[in-house]
């Protein structure tokens, strides 16, 4: 067979029928290269190579049929060979290139190493290049691509820096290629060295080179570093620009995200999906609501808003900002069989502390076929513990068996969080265990569930655990631990973790939430003044909870001077809060002050607070469905 194709081919008269097995081949081929017909032949799609393995295909013949001696031809098939991924045609094609004497040529040897890297042959391609007898800027791209591709980053650079020793000069396509492997692996002196390099080269001047150079310093160093190298770039185009509104976004500052985005327009540059999918991910707060639906009425506008991805990241933001209302009417518009959408809605959910409509979704997305992953589980387990659905979460961990996913630690510590909610202490304790390589997140969850379930011992006894692990504790981490030292009254070690934090051997600075765990813990212990001093002396300016835990304080212990102090300074902070006025009513009437706490009442009515009364529930009256309805 295949040597009647040979001769078909060969005939200038004749030419290939569509109705031979090869047809579907040429004509994808011939879709993607503008060769001639002849050429297209050789096409190195996965039909092809099925028929070149039954049949034999003889392409020594072919290569000597045909432009023996043009190494166009044999690049372009080399480079199919490496978009495609196919080892065995490409295996099949250096050896006739060996028997032909094309092995010598500079360029069909680094197409060569090329195809071996992208087949994931990377140790072919080195024993390859270092027999080449020459070398040239393209041939060690190609390895070095390679290197990077398969993360062997010491391999890269030490062949980086082969290169310079060997008098190359690196390529806008080289310097782009290392700094991405800088931001990867935390490589921040080395980047600021290539980044020398290219601008002794005058390779920073290439966009390519200069947008990943700003994803480099935001990662490696600070997202001011970042700017000066995006407002020095002399040409940006619109990847340049989203990178740069990216960069604001994943550090938290929307503002700037928005002010890079409207300049980028009145640059001219037009937004695109990713642009927009930037900006929108920085809206993380209600605070920001209102520049979300801007930006979302521009999506609508520009006639993105059937993009999934864009669909997903709106359902992210309108939870993320509170926005109940708004991501319900977002909900319909998902894609029923995109995965994506589907985790986008329960992840909303939960976030929104709406776990029936969690539990529902998931089930929905389960008689639909649809796969779950970890992120799935994560989510759900979330909603089943603020529920404290202690049957539902059971269930849903034995699913986890089921489908493969017992030994993700995403997965896993979700499973702690959630046994931790529903006072399954121990439960939490055993999945902690079959954990083989814990992280941050896996030690905070015990710790806190620990210390919420009234197990402070034990909390503080994990906390000396992680730390002689070697894992560095998180501002998490300090405020479970000094929660669990204020509820079993560890006023010492509460107070020598808070200097902990304070050196900045561990985290950067304590916040306002660890401040209000410290007020606490002296006034569990009974020591007022020394809490109000501690207060009084921040570096800074104390919140909300810092002073509502001192007021409470002064509930139990029944002192009203300090009670009276704190409800002022709160009551300036949130004037419309109903517990301060309940609490100080409350803490005057202890102490026999009738009418001073009638005032405070009479205060509450004349400013219009009200007092929402608090409600609870047991596990199975505040479901919509029985346990028997809700099937996984």
């Amino acid at each position: 067979m295949a040597g009647k194709l040979l001769r078909q081919i060969k005939s200038p008269t004749n030419k290939i029928s569509h109705n031979t097995v090869y047809s579907h081949a040429l004509v994808k081929f011939q879709s993607s290269f503008s060769v001639p017909e002849a050429y297209s032949f050789v096409s190195c799609n996965s039909k092809t190579t099925s028929y070149s393995k039954n049949e034999g295909l003889d392409f020594e013949l072919l290569f000597n049929g045909y432009e023996l001696g043009n190494p166009y031809f044999v690049n372009r098939v080399v480079s199919t060979c490496a978009k495609l991924g196919d080892l065995y045609l490409g295996k099949q094609v250096h050896s006739t290139i060996i028997k032909l004497g094309f092995n010598c040529s500079v360029f069909i040897g680094s197409a060569l190493v090329d195809m071996y890297c992208k087949c994931g042959k990377i140790i072919d391609a080195r024993q390859l290049f270092y027999e080449m007898p020459e070398k040239n800027v393209v041939t060690w791209n190609s390895l070095f691509s390679g290197y990077c591709h398969m993360r062997f980053y010491d391999s890269a650079v030490e062949l980086f820096t082969k290169m310079r020793k060997a008098g190359f000069y690196p390529t806008p396509s080289t310097i782009s290629t290392i700094l991405g492997l800088c931001s990867q692996s935390d490589l921040g002196e080395l980047g600021v060295q290539v980044h020398g390099l290219g601008i002794k080269t005058g390779n920073c001047s290439n966009v390519v080179a200069g947008t990943t150079l700003i994803d480099m310093y935001a990662k490696c160093f600070s997202v001011e570093e970042s700017r000066k190298v995006f407002d020095q770039m002399p040409e940006k185009n619109v990847i340049t620009w989203s990178s740069m509104v990216s960069v604001y976004a994943q550090s938290h500052q929307p503002d700037e995200a928005i002010f890079i985005a409207k300049k980028m327009r009145s640059m001219g540059v037009k937004l695109n999906e990713v642009t927009y999918n930037s900006l929108l991910s920085s809206f993380s707060s209600p605070k920001y609501l209102y520049s979300g639906k801007q930006v979302h009425g521009q999506v609508v506008k520009e006639g993105l808003e059937s993009n999934k991805y864009l669909v997903a990241t709106l359902l992210t933001m309108y939870s993320e900002c509170e926005s109940s209302e708004d991501f319900y009417k977002m909900c319909p518009t998902i894609s029923m069989d995109d995965q994506i959408s589907w985790n986008s809605v329960i992840a909303g959910f939960s976030r929104l502390g709406n776990g029936n409509e969690v539990l529902d979704w998931f089930i929905r997305m389960r008689q639909a076929c649809i796969p779950i992953d970890f992120f799935t589980f994560a989510n759900v387990l979330r909603a089943t513990g603020i529920l404290s659905a202690l049957s539902e979460g059971k269930q849903i961990h034995a699913l986890i068996y089921k489908t493969g996913y017992a030994s993700d630690v995403y997965v896993q510590n979700a499973l702690i969080s959630m046994y931790s909610r529903c006072g399954a202490i121990t439960d939490s304790k055993q999945v902690f265990s079959s954990i083989k390589e814990p992280d941050v997140v896996s030690w905070n969850s015990l710790i806190s569930g620990y210390s919420q379930n009234g197990y402070g011992e034990e909390a503080v006894e994990l906390f000396e655990k992680m730390r002689g692990t070697g894992i560095k504790p998180n501002h998490t981490t300090f405020l479970s631990v000094l929660s669990a030292c204020s509820h079993v009254g560890f006023l010492e070690k509460g107070v020598q973790y808070f200097n902990l934090m304070r050196r900045g051997d561990s985290i950067d600075h304590p916040s306002l939430e660890h401040y209000a765990c410290m007020v606490d813990l002296f006034s569990r212990a009974g020591h007022l003044e020394e809490a109000e001093t501690f207060v009084n002396s921040m570096p800074i300016v104390p919140g909300p909870s810092v002073y509502k835990a001192l007021l409470s304080a002064c509930r139990f212990h029944g002192n009203v001077d300090i009670a009276m102090r704190s409800a002022k300074s709160l009551l300036e902070l949130c004037p419309n809060d109903p517990a301060t006025y309940v609490l100080l009513s409350s803490i005057l009437a202890q102490g026999g002050h009738w009418v001073d706490a009638a005032d405070v009442r009479s205060l509450m009515r004349e400013r219009a607070v009200e007092n929402n009364p608090g409600c609870s529930w047991i596990e199975g009256t505040c479901w919509g469905a029985t346990e028997s309805t809700r099937c996984w």
